[in-house]
């Protein structure tokens, strides 16, 4: 009876399906800390490398293989940054323990979701360690989190770290990660949605924009990174570079950034996206269909996106 009563609640409870169908997976994070252990006691160079290969790459879920796959990482870079950086990991490590409760109210957030959008398409959702290149990303209805970087917090050491990584990081971590988490899955999970893209700056800024927007809609957050104190008190300046450059393919200035460029401040584009977002839901007389338009947007498809910034009339404010 007892294995019955989680189908019977699915059933009866439209939102419950579809958080049923996306688990969050963490058991990854205990065999890297196993694996993290066994290679900082190991002399040997090669010996370290199998170590990661044998004991958390090849018993690793689905969802770590992606991340891997995505950001390239292999085990050779897992065990070099495990030798470099102990300060780093010993200070992030009992963070990473959090994922479930940092992920406590998802079941709540995705059946928000799907009443926003009833179209909404189940997702996995993986927490993995990686190498400090991302704190979330996707590929295909996989959400891929990198724990070592969305669970973290201003306890992290990041003095180990060569430059410009160090002072971004310090960066995000002192924007304090973890406790946004919410924000995180849902920001990811939208992307499972979306359309991917290849393109010019345009679409990749509203792809990340219409994320982060519908991310705070749902979870009421967004990140306390400095592009959002930046943004409204350099609106203009923001409005008139990305129409000089939003047709170009060179995301150098806007996006997955340090704060080496031209505003001083890193990822200013996902506050362009964002901005776009917001003026075009704010010009919409029914809330679903506009959040329907906007995730089955073509992003691929730069005159589409185009046209979505067009009616979103934010090209045109001053």
């Amino acid at each position: 009876m007892r294995r019955c009563l989680p189908l019977i609640a699915a059933l009866l409870l439209p939102g419950a399906a579809l958080a049923a169908a996306s688990p969050v997976r963490s058991d990854d994070i205990a065999r890297f800390w196993a694996t993290y252990d066994a290679v900082r006691a190991e002399p040997d160079a090669e010996r370290r490398v199998a170590l990661v290969q044998q004991h958390y790459v090849d018993p690793g879920s689905p969802g770590l293989h992606a991340l891997m796959q995505v950001r390239n990482y292999t085990a050779r870079e897992y065990a070099d940054a495990m030798r470099a950086w102990p300060r780093f990991w010993n200070s992030v490590r009992p963070l990473t323990t959090n994922a479930r409760s940092a992920s406590a109210t998802l079941e709540q957030d995705l059946m928000a979701f799907r009443t926003l959008y009833p179209a909404l398409r189940p997702a996995t959702i993986t927490y993995a360690v990686g190498v400090l290149r991302t704190g979330g990303t996707t590929l295909g209805d996989q959400v891929l989190i990198g724990a070592e970087m969305a669970l973290g917090d201003e306890r992290v050491d990041v003095s180990e770290l060569p430059e410009p990584m160090r002072s971004r990081l310090r960066i995000f971590y002192d924007s304090r990660p973890g406790a946004n988490n919410a924000q995180n899955n849902l920001h990811e999970y939208v992307h499972t949605q979306q359309r991917e893209t290849t393109g010019n700056l345009a679409q990749y800024a509203v792809r990340e924009g219409v994320a982060e927007y519908i991310a705070e809609r749902i979870s009421g957050k967004r990140p306390a990174l400095p592009l959002y104190d930046y943004g409204p008190l350099h609106e203009a300046e923001i409005r008139t570079r990305f129409i000089a450059e939003m047709d170009g393919d060179d995301l150098n200035n806007w996006l997955y950034n340090s704060a080496r460029n031209p505003f001083g401040v890193s990822d200013v584009g996902y506050y362009a996206g964002y901005r776009i977002a917001q003026e075009y839901m704010r010009r919409q007389a029914d809330e679903k269909a506009g959040i329907a338009r906007m995730i089955e947007l073509d992003y691929a498809d730069p005159k589409a996106v185009r046209a979505f910034i067009e009616a979103s009339g934010w090209l045109q404010q001053r």
